[in-house]
């Protein structure tokens, strides 16, 4: 049997996840990777109490830890610039790269990829999107013969804990404190409730499926603070909930990139996933629309991520790499031209408001409607799709109306 020494930098939950996850199921793994798994050494600038490493060697410099005699380094401190030039140091001696951080390859990705397929170096990232999911390998290898022409889902377990909260009747800060308690959201949560999170997970998955480059140019992303609990309730009656969704498309002569939130039908795939679980639906020219669901967080998904990278790499031929992705020529469609079906729920001081008034506003903008008025206060209006272009003109003109006080719009994946 072969070996395989890894070196781990980082010595956080994922990391000690990690270490703990091989010691526990040591002989499957091992069975699997026909190679001896052997954890030589750790860099950590701290000791983790929850987790004694035993006889492994400590540096307190991450970089050392490419100065001992390791097979493969485990990019787990997160961040991106000092991890970008880990990931480039460890690639410039010839030591492999198995990764989560999604953060470091949505902004660097081409630049690492590049310089690894120039040194016969494997970059491995299957847990930086949906952790143990295995959506990465999915994309790159069993569905590589397929034409891909979309890929969508909730990318992000927090924002998905909480609209499925919301859609039980919880209000937003109330659900996102039981979120952070329950330790689905960071103390600082802004990174996935206003979608950045879902947005480098995107990004990386149209990279290997449709070639944007990373970074990409800039997209459109939109979080979830101004849902509101209301708007579950009146979606419902229409027969839709709200989801955060990340697309990734082919459009014509160029690809959608987005992530913000959408109505969806009650009646589809992604709207029965509750909690914290990922979803992804992916079409193909094959083998038609595929659904891949699971844990998107959490130290043993993650950690099932990364073990899975280091058996495909125990498993290939160590020495060559796998080749660079290649950036597409295609251009990044802006929001303002891509065309959405729309949610409006307008808001007015009185039950007396003119509904023709409003009816004439969508007309003029040759916008097709169904009205509906559920209770004095609301008037709800969903749209066939037209330009996104002129949504914000719509809303101006309703705005300007004086019975009215508010206006929300969402969007709506059909």
């Amino acid at each position: 049997m072969n070996e395989l020494k890894i070196g781990i930098c980082g010595w956080g939950n994922v990391a000690t996840g990690l270490y703990k996850s091989i010691h526990k199921n040591k002989k499957q793994i091992e069975a699997a990777a026909n190679t001896k798994i052997d954890i030589i050494v750790i860099g950590a600038r701290r000791d983790n109490p929850k987790c004694d490493p035993k006889e492994v060697n400590i540096e307190r410099d991450i970089f050392d830890v490419l100065n001992h005699d390791i097979d493969v380094m485990v990019e787990l401190i997160g961040g991106v610039d000092v991890a970008r030039e880990l990931i480039l140091a460890a690639i410039e001696k010839g030591i492999h790269v198995i990764t989560a951080n999604k953060a470091v390859l949505y902004h660097h990705g081409d630049e690492i990829f590049s310089k690894a397929a120039a040194k016969n170096v494997h970059v491995l990232f299957e847990a930086s999107v949906c952790a143990g999911t295995p959506i990465i390998k999915m994309l790159k290898e069993e569905l590589a013969g397929n034409r891909i022409s979309k890929i969508s889902g909730m990318l992000n377990g927090t924002s998905n804990f909480i609209l499925s909260q919301m859609e039980d009747g919880a209000e937003f800060d109330t659900t996102l404190k039981i979120a952070q308690e329950e330790g689905y959201a960071e103390p600082n949560p802004s990174f996935d409730i206003e979608g950045m999170d879902a947005a480098h997970k995107i990004g990386i998955l149209s990279s290997i499926a449709l070639g944007t480059p990373l970074p990409p140019k800039d997209f459109y992303v939109e979080g979830i603070t101004d849902i509101d609990s209301k708007d579950f309730e009146y979606a419902k009656n229409l027969g839709f909930t709200i989801k955060h969704l990340a697309v990734a498309s082919l459009s014509e002569k160029s690809i959608q990139l987005r992530a913000h939130p959408v109505l969806i039908s009650l009646d589809s795939y992604l709207a029965g996933l509750k909690g914290v679980r990922n979803g992804i639906e992916i079409e193909t020219d094959l083998i038609g629309t595929l659904h891949v669901a699971g844990s998107g967080a959490g130290q043993e998904s993650t950690a099932s991520g990364l073990i899975s990278d280091l058996i495909h790499l125990s498993n290939s031929d160590i020495s060559s790499s796998s080749t660079a992705l290649l950036a597409s020529e295609a251009n990044i469609q802006p929001i303002k031209k891509m065309r959405f079906g729309y949610y409006f729920r307008i808001e007015s001081t009185s039950g007396d408001i003119d509904l023709k008034v409003i009816e004439s506003i969508f007309d003029d903008n040759q916008i097709s409607i169904n009205l509906n008025k559920f209770d004095d206060a609301n008037i709800v209006i969903v749209t066939e799709p037209f330009i996104e272009s002129l949504q914000e003109i719509v809303v101006t003109a309703l705005n300007n109306l004086d019975a009215i006080v508010g206006v929300k719009t969402i969007r709506i994946e059909f």
